[in-house]
């Protein structure tokens, strides 16, 4: 069986985050970490692999540095690893990003992809299904639960405050939550390992079933408007009041705003 997971390298937003002139991420000067939500799907790939057996691949399409999330991945328990990497690709957007992604996903046997259900830098939850969508396999998002069975896969989906039991046919595309599961450490002997393994590197001319006019910013349908760091809230209202007092002042405010 061979599992493809794709992750992502994102900015850690605990450390806030920084732009570029043109709106776009300045992902370079950032410190970065895996995606949770991809990082669960690997974790889920893995113990396909421990229970039953499975080649693990993961790939990513991002800056040369990328090649450190894969390198996790690979400390983690994956056994291969692809960076999609190239100037012509920066600035994608989720269509960008999903289209040069499938093409790097065609040259690969797969019975199975994992992708996180979204980048905690984007959070739009399109870029999986926009996967599958373009290498026409079935899509089962927010995955709470993965089982094999046969040549398919059942799936506990999540949806609002109750589940979907769903079962596809592999080939077929899985979005991951981060509640999937707890993704497990790296190990000391696998981060020896993952280093000394060699990380596939493909650039453009590696995607051959890929239209110039679907990659990088150029090929990008969404443009940001504006982008902004966080605005930091005012320093608030302070008041010194009796018990009493407090009260009714918390109830009035409550009402002046329509929570109550």
């Amino acid at each position: 069986m061979k599992i493809i997971v794709c992750i992502k390298q994102v900015p850690d937003t605990k450390g806030g985050v920084k732009f570029n002139p043109d709106g776009t991420l300045d992902r370079a000067s950032m410190l970065a970490i895996m995606n949770p939500d991809d990082k669960a799907g690997l974790e889920a790939a893995l113990r396909i692999k421990d229970e039953m057996g499975a080649e693990v691949t993961v790939i990513t399409m991002g800056l040369p540095k990328a090649e450190e999330a894969l390198r996790e991945a690979m400390a983690m328990g994956a056994d291969k690893a692809i960076l999609i990497t190239d100037r012509v690709l920066g600035g994608a957007d989720t269509w960008a990003t999903s289209s040069t992604v499938a093409a790097g996903i065609r040259n690969l046997e797969y019975d199975l992809i994992i992708t996180g259900r979204q980048a905690i830098d984007g959070d739009t939850a399109q870029v999986g299904p926009q996967i599958a969508e373009h290498l026409d396999i079935p899509v089962i998002s927010y995955a709470e639960d993965i089982r094999v069975e046969g040549d398919s896969v059942i799936v506990k989906r999540q949806y609002e405050d109750r589940y979907h039991e769903v079962k596809a046919k592999m080939p077929c595309l899985i979005t991951a939550l981060s509640e999937l599961n707890v993704p497990r450490y790296m190990t000391p002997g696998g981060i020896f390992d993952a280093y000394d393994k060699e990380v596939t590197v493909w650039g453009r001319k590696d995607l051959k079933d890929l239209d110039d006019g679907d990659i990088g910013l150029a090929g990008s349908p969404t443009k940001i408007a504006k982008a902004s760091d966080k605005v930091r809230k005012g320093a608030g209202e302070r008041v010194n009041f009796g018990t009493a007092e407090s009260v009714e002042y918390i109830f009035d405010k409550l009402k002046e705003k329509h929570i109550i």
